[in-house]
């Protein structure tokens, strides 16, 4: 945030609004961001971390449809108190989706979900014969 800001008297008003709400909107903007992932196959899996802190695991929900996996948020923070005369007043409503198309080696029966700390993590079992076996030392006869 920028403490001093010259201003042009012959600026029209819209650019001077625009500088007046900059710090405001920079917010906004940040709330309209989609969480970050990190998606990882392992050995028996596939792993997804989402980070997403300031929910709740009922704000979430993660559904399969044809090998479509669809994690989406939809969260509104809305405080009345009828006694009191707002000056300015923010609403507080963020949602997202991401979309992941679920491998053919994924076992669908097995996906489980949790939320702790801020990070969404979602993991997908592999069917037993897409799992990647360990290696194996060949002896030469």
């Amino acid at each position: 945030m920028t403490l001093i800001k010259r201003t042009n008297p012959f600026l029209p008003v819209s650019n001077f609004l625009d500088d007046f709400f900059a710090d405001d909107m920079d917010i906004f903007r940040k709330m309209q961001t989609v969480p970050s992932i990190n998606i990882k196959e392992r050995a028996e899996d596939f792993l997804i971390e989402m980070a997403a802190p300031g929910l709740k695991k009922e704000d979430f929900d993660i559904d399969l449809d044809n090998n479509v996996l669809t994690i989406s948020c939809e969260k509104q923070i809305e405080e009345n108190d009828e006694n009191e005369k707002f000056t300015k007043r923010e609403f507080s409503y963020s949602t997202f989706k991401r979309v992941f198309t679920i491998p053919e080696t994924a076992d669908i029966e097995k996906i489980n979900a949790e939320y702790v700390d801020g990070i969404l993590t979602v993991i997908i079992g592999k069917k037993p014969e897409a799992q990647i076996k360990p290696k194996k030392k060949i002896d030469i006869n």
